[in-house]
This record gives C-alpha cells, sequence and structure tokens, in this order.
C-alpha cells in the first residue's frame, strides 16, 4: 500500500519546510509514504527547499495557474507513480501531519473513497467571526448541494483512495474543495469526514483577497458544479419561479376582465406572456442540459477506463526527485 502526500505550494519557502517535517514517515498499513509538491509557478526557492528536504517528486508550472489546476496535476503525478491513497494537505502546515493517519482510516477500511479532514473552526483563533459564520454557512450550501453529510467543505486536508482520485474533474480555476464534493456527492461515491486539529497560523490565506470575493467566487462554483450535475432541476426551478409569476399575472388579468376592466390592464397580459415564454425557454434549457449530461456521465465512464489504461501498470515511473514541467 502506498501513499503520496502532495502539497501544492505558490512561493512556500518560509514555511514549507515547517509542513514537510510535520508530516508522518510511517503509518500502520502502509508500506510506503512518498512526498509531491506542485510548484504553481513559484518566484522564490520553493522547489529548492523541496529537494534539500528530500521531496521524491516535483511538478511545476511555469507561471501560476491556480489552486484547482495545480490540484489536478498532482493528482495525475501521484496517480502515475503507482499511488494507492492520496493525501492534500497545504504549505502554509496549517494541518496536523500527524492526523493524515487519522484521515486515511476511513479508506483502508474500505468505507469510502474520499475523506475530508473536520477542521475545528469555532476553536481556529485567527479566524474572525464573520469567517466562521461563512464557513458553515458555505458547508451548508454545499451539503445541500451535495447530499453529502461533510461538515468542513471548504477544508483542503484530504484523502483519497486510487479509484475515486481517478474519477475526480475540476473543470473551475479557483479551488476544487467545493466542486470535487458536489461532484462526489451526485456520482454517489462514498465520501466521509474525520475531525482533525490545526495548527499556529503561518501566514494569511492567499486564496482570496476579500470576503466578498470568497463568497462570491465560491457561490459561482457551487452553482456551476450543481449546474453541471443536476441540469434539469436547477432550470426547472428558475423556470418554476417565472412560470408562477407569469400565472399569477395571467389570474390578475382575468379577474379584471370579467370584471369589466379588463382593458385597462393589457400590460399585465403582455407581461405574463413574456414569462411564460421565459418560462417554457428556460426548461427547453434545462432539458437540453439533462441530454447533455446524461452525456457526460458517459465520456466520464470512457475517461475512467482509458485513466485505468493509462496509470496501470507498466506505465514508467517518474524518478524520485525529477522535476516534471508543464
Amino acid at each position: 500500500m502506498k501513499l503520496i502526500i502532495q502539497i501544492p505550494c505558490y512561493n512556500e519557502a518560509e514555511t514549507l519546510e515547517v509542513a514537510l517535517n510535520d508530516l508522518p514517515k510511517h503509518i500502520e498499513g502502509i508500506d510506503v509514504i512518498e512526498y509531491l509538491i506542485i510548484n504553481d509557478g513559484s518566484k522564490d526557492n520553493t522547489v529548492e527547499v523541496a529537494r534539500k528536504w528530500g521531496v521524491n517528486y516535483i511538478v511545476s508550472f511555469r507561471n501560476n495557474k491556480g489552486l484547482a489546476r495545480g490540484f489536478m496535476a498532482g493528482l495525475d503525478a501521484c496517480l502515475r507513480n503507482g499511488a494507492d491513497i492520496i493525501v492534500n494537505t497545504d504549505a502554509d502546515n496549517q494541518y496536523c501531519g500527524a492526523d493524515i493517519e487519522k484521515l486515511i482510516q476511513p479508506i483502508l477500511r474500505g468505507e469510502a473513497g474520499m475523506v475530508v479532514g473536520e477542521r475545528p473552526i469555532d476553536q481556529t483563533e485567527h479566524f474572525s467571526p464573520l469567517k466562521k459564520k461563512l464557513q458553515h454557512l458555505g458547508s451548508w450550501v454545499v451539503r445541500k448541494a451535495s447530499k453529502t453529510d461533510i461538515p468542513d467543505a471548504p477544508s483542503g486536508f484530504r484523502a483519497y483512495s486510487r479509484h475515486t482520485a481517478m474519477r475526480l474533474n475540476v473543470i473551475n480555476e479557483y479551488t476544487y474543495t467545493l466542486e470535487t464534493i458536489v461532484q462526489a456527492g451526485r456520482q454517489k461515491m462514498a465520501v466521509t469526514s474525520v475531525p482533525i486539529r490545526t495548527n499556529a497560523e503561518l501566514r494569511p490565506s492567499r486564496l482570496f483577497s476579500s470576503m466578498f470575493g470568497y463568497v462570491k467566487k465560491s457561490m459561482l462554483t457551487i452553482g456551476r458544479a450543481l449546474m453541471m450535475y443536476k441540469p434539469l432541476y436547477c432550470f426547472t426551478w428558475i423556470a418554476g419561479i417565472f412560470g408562477m409569476a407569469g400565472i399569477a399575472l395571467g389570474i390578475r388579468f382575468l379577474v379584471y376582465y370579467f370584471n369589466g376592466n379588463g382593458a385597462g390592464h393589457v400590460q399585465s397580459l403582455l407581461l405574463c406572456t413574456l414569462l411564460i415564454i421565459i418560462a417554457v425557454v428556460t426548461e427547453s434549457i434545462g432539458l437540453l442540459g439533462d441530454v447533455i449530461s446524461a452525456n457526460r456521465k458517459l465520456l466520464e465512464d470512457i475517461q475512467f477506463e482509458l485513466r485505468k489504461m493509462d496509470y496501470g501498470k507498466g506505465h514508467e515511473e517518474q524518478k524520485n526527485g525529477e522535476d516534471t514541467e508543464r
């Protein structure tokens, strides 16, 4: 059983060594533990720090491509190098490395293919009260969208089985955390969470520049993922809103019309017609999206089989310490 721990990095020279030193060297039930970093176009000596420490694999982007692209590149490299379990953690040492053993236990027991570390959000001192409330709100929205019971959706401390990792796709360029939970939940993958500990803050988060920007991008990511996997459900709700408004206006016009006052309320009839047309067009888009979604499922099955062939036996592994550029 081989475990590869991957760490996305962007200018992390100051904190990377601290995070690496915190990672486990031996775990019961794991034969081999290896380490991989994704250098997302760092301008400092992040790569040199990783090589000096003895990281097994380095995936490098020539320029910064974002957390989501880095995450998927890391999964690809881990799978190509024979990982049975992949753990993703952060380079700022936010998460307690010793909890990786706890994080992978549901996978070792065969209970889940994806495990999310649940941070003690309310007890985290460097989280502001507003951030704590938004974290809880965002996780609630993701639970509803994904039909899972993950209490800490934005957590990046995660473990994936090989089978689950080969099925993951991340479309947005912002972050993988929310979209992968929606995808896993809607595809009926086995997802669970375990409580974990966090360390003291070494640096502020770089994922977002403002709380408003984080909320906006997160909502767009969740909405886009939900429309990808449940288009008919989403567009039926939107069509229903326009349709009900149109029907209400139509009833209003009919009431005036049968009371002999219809001539003065033609505007209601016109708006009613317009809203119902919008509802019909929106529902048609939902039906078209549902057909496209069915085709996407078939393509994902084909992609999964191709990945099994690509990552299967006989594939030449990357040598330890080799820097792969993308």
